[in-house]
């Protein structure tokens, strides 16, 4: 028994140790290369795909762009760049808000959600086939995993912007946290130089 539970331990220790810190960073890079076959920042790419998960009709939720900006943590005028470059690519469109004629509401346009949806299928298909040789325990072990990791994920991302919230300004720099990450054209040059590679999305309601 004794031994079972030191496997068991030494197990969890890999999980958390190694194995979920090289998955985090191949997912990490995966977006990164999705975003550049898309034309666009990883910072847009991740603002998009929010804006995908919550707004318009499917989601059933509405959302603007000072929305948009609290669950990132950009700016304002971060959030504005995001949205100016993402509409110009065709990847949504701006309706004023019947509610409310002074904002804007942003939609992502489905066509183009099409063309970011077969980018992901090759990826999709080998993770299906992969659970395919699972059983119904072992399934929902994962799906409780990803589940309760996500949202600790996002506690945890709270927390450290609480935390720079109250650090106090050193040599007449700001925290940078709420910087946006650089468009297309200077994020490709980033990467190639192997500058950048994180995009952040904290989520306020955690």
């Amino acid at each position: 028994m004794k031994t079972a539970r030191k496997r068991d331990q030494e197990l969890i220790e890999e999980i958390v140790g190694r194995l979920a810190g090289r998955h985090s960073t191949a997912v990490v890079l995966f977006h990164q290369a999705v975003a550049e076959r898309l034309g666009l920042g990883p910072t847009d790419h991740k603002c998009l795909d929010l804006l995908r998960e919550r707004g318009g009709i499917a989601a059933g939720e509405t959302i603007t762009a000072s929305k948009l900006a609290a669950i990132t943590g950009l700016t304002t005028g971060a959030m504005t760049g995001v949205v100016a470059r993402l509409e110009r690519a065709g990847f949504l469109r701006r309706e004023p808000d019947p509610q409310d004629q002074r904002r804007q509401l942003l939609y992502p346009d489905m066509e183009r959600a099409r063309e970011i949806h077969s980018v992901f299928v090759p990826i999709r298909k080998d993770v299906a086939t992969l659970l395919e040789g699972l059983d119904t325990h072992q399934l929902a072990a994962i799906a409780k995993f990803l589940a309760q990791s996500t949202e600790f994920a996002y506690r945890h991302t709270a927390l450290l912007r609480a935390q720079d919230s109250l650090a106090p300004i050193h040599n007449g720099g700001g925290n940078t946290s709420k910087q946006s990450l650089p468009d297309s054209n200077n994020a490709k040059k980033q990467t190639r130089r192997g500058r950048r590679f994180l995009s952040k999305r904290p989520d306020p309601r955690s």
